[in-house]
Parts: structure tokens; C-alpha cells; sequence
């Protein structure tokens, strides 16, 4: 089954509000006043309401949201009120992403793999499942990036200079297909939820994504959006690239057991493939050439990894509490 583009470039709708800091956003984005900042401090930094209102404002960025006024996406009022949920959410990544450590250390962790299911991976533990509703909930809740997959690191390539530019872009060439259309990642993704029998539409299940889901796409945007934050953005770069291979095979070996078609494990075997060279050119050129270039971002690029790992451990916990007591872990349930 195939997917054209068609389906995915209208503007997704709004979603629903998760809290009065999301109502005040939408409220902000259906028309009315901007949201007021001194709301966010004693708001759950990893909840749904903060989340989602930093999507939505992040959203902007990408294709915004239908009936939206585009000139929005620089509306002082909402990048004031995005600013103060944004420090609400980097101080809770700087405090629980753990101490300090030198980059090669916190690179060298992420090249220890697990012997099998540790308890804690959610690749293993869907490769020795096969259970074909687990995947679709997976791939339900990484659409939100996948459906724009590579977007928000292309941020970071104005702000990066020689080596480590020459090599991003490489990778990123990638990433979109090395220029055919029908291999762009992205595209890629919607043909495997089309096999699933997902609908895969740019944004649908918003709605249905909890906030540990939401809060691995923000941070994504959060590092990109801000040059000085394109250390830690490398950082989250290379721990994507450096753990895609072994966690691509095993999710294409749970499609295969479940038996998904080939559309669907067509997307987890090119990053099998392709994020096996990425890796060397990531550790080398991308992360070696920034710190050549800019030695002083090495905490930054430690920070962007640790901080990765933070929370798509605290995904993978919320994925797994659900699944292991047999119930969604969506919002809200696919259905058929």
C-alpha cells in the first residue's frame, strides 16, 4: 500500500485542551488574547497542559494548524508566553537529566546495548511480543515526528559552520530520500501506518498522544529553535542516529512476527541500513567537527544526549506500565 503526499499537507485541526494553559493557547490561536506568561511557573513541566501547549506553539513553525492565522507564528504575545514554558521545561531537563558528564562518556554509554529485554526497552519488548496493537499504538505516537522526520534538526544547520555542517547536511540528504521523493523518511512512515491501517494523515492522533509522547517531539523543537542551544541539539542528533540501527532491527523483526507487509517494514530496515553509516559520521565529523570548532559547547552536546535519554526512558515507562497490564497507552483508543 502507498501513501501520496496529497494525504498529508493540509493543516492538521486543532486538538482539544488539556488544561487552562492549553485552553488559553488555543483560545489564543481561535483569535482571542495572548495567553499570560506568569501562568506557567507551577505548572507540571512534564504534563499534558504544559506539552501541549508547547506543540502547539511549535507547530507554527511546521505547517500550523487549519483556519490559523499564519502571521501567528511570530505573535509577540505567544512567543512570550512560549519562552516562559520553554525555561519551565529546560530547567526540568537540566535537573533530572543527571550529572555532569564528558561527551565521550555519555557517547559511550549510548553504545552499550541491552543482552535482551532489560524491562525497560520498548523495541525488545515489542520484538518478543509481536502483538500487532502495540505497533500500531507505537507507530501512532511516533507520527507525530516521524511524519515530519528530520525537520526540526535541519534547524541547527545555519548554525553550524565547516566539518560539522558539511557532514549534517549529508546525513539530513538522507534523510529526505538523497533527493527521490518516494524515499523521503517521512514518506516512508506514512506508508508503513497505511499498512498498518493507521490513518496517516500530518498530525491525527495528536489527541490520542500523552504527554511523555509529546514531550520527546518538543524537546526536539525546543534545541532547534535556539541557537544557543545547538549543542545540545547535536547531542540529540547523535543519540538518535547512534541507537537507531539496533532498535530499527528489532522493530522490523516485530512487523515480520506480527505480519505487517513489506511497506510497513520498509522504513525500520533503511534505518537499519542507512543509520549504520550515519552513526560513524555523527561521532566523527558531526559532533567531532562542532567541538573542534566550538570546544566550549562540549556540556551542551553531554546535556542534548543525557536529556534525550531522559525521556524517551520516561516514554518507553509510560509505553510499557500500559502494555504490560494489557490496556492502551493512548489517550484515547484507535479502535479497528
Amino acid at each position: 500500500m502507498t501513501v501520496t503526499d496529497t494525504t498529508r499537507s493540509a493543516a492538521p485541526v486543532l486538538p482539544a485542551e488539556r488544561g487552562r494553559l492549553s485552553a488559553a493557547v488555543l483560545r489564543a490561536l481561535r483569535g482571542g488574547p495572548a495567553p499570560d506568561p506568569a501562568g506557567v511557573t507551577a505548572t507540571d513541566p512534564y504534563g499534558d497542559d504544559l506539552q501541549l501547549a508547547l506543540y502547539l506553539l511549535y507547530e507554527l513553525h511546521y505547517r500550523g494548524f487549519e483556519g490559523v492565522d499564519e502571521a501567528l507564528e511570530w505573535d509577540p504575545g505567544l512567543l512570550a508566553f512560549r519562552a516562559a514554558a520553554e525555561e519551565r521545561f529546560l530547567a526540568a531537563l537540566r535537573a533530572d537529566a543527571g550529572p555532569a558528564v564528558s561527551v565521550e562518556e555519555a557517547v559511550d554509554a549510548l553504545l552499550v546495548e541491552p543482552v535482551g529485554d532489560d524491562g525497560h526497552s520498548v523495541s525488545h519488548h515489542l520484538k518478543d511480543g509481536g502483538e500487532l496493537w502495540k505497533l500500531r499504538e507505537y507507530a501512532a505516537l511516533r507520527s507525530l515526528y516521524h511524519l515530519k522526520e528530520a525537520d526540526p534538526h535541519l534547524w541547527v544547520v545555519p548554525r553550524l559552520r565547516g566539518r560539522a555542517k558539511a557532514a549534517m547536511v549529508a546525513i539530513e540528504f538522507d534523510e529526505f530520500g538523497g533527493g527521490r521523493a518516494d524515499r523521503v523518511h517521512a514518506r516512508l512512515f506514512a506508508e508503513l501506518m497505511a499498512d498498518l491501517g493507521l490513518d496517516a494523515t500530518y498530525g491525527r492522533y495528536l489527541d490520542a498522544a500523552p504527554a511523555p509522547a509529546l514531550a520527546t517531539v518538543n524537546q526536539m523543537s525546543l534545541f532547534g529553535l535556539h541557537r544557543r542551544l545547538r549543542g545540545a541539539l547535536v547531542g540529540h542528533f547523535a543519540t538518535v542516529e547512534i541507537t537507531s540501527p539496533p532498535g530499527s532491527r528489532r522493530l522490523s523483526q516485530a512487523l515480520r512476527k506480527a505480519g505487517a507487509g513489506p511497506a510497513a517494514r520498509r522504513f525500520y530496515d533503511e534505518h537499519v541500513e542507512a543509520d549504520a553509516v550515519h552513526e560513524q559520521v555523527v561521532r566523527r565529523d558531526v559532533v567531532g567537527g562542532l567541538l573542534e570548532d566550538e570546544p566550549d559547547l562540549a556540556p551542551d552536546v553531554a546535556f542534548g544526549i543525557r536529556s534525550t535519554g531522559l525521556l524517551e526512558g520516561r516514554l518507553g515507562e509510560h509505553l510499557l506500565t500500559a502494555w504490560r497490564a494489557d490496556r492502551t497507552a493512548l489517550r484515547e483508543p484507535l479502535g479497528a
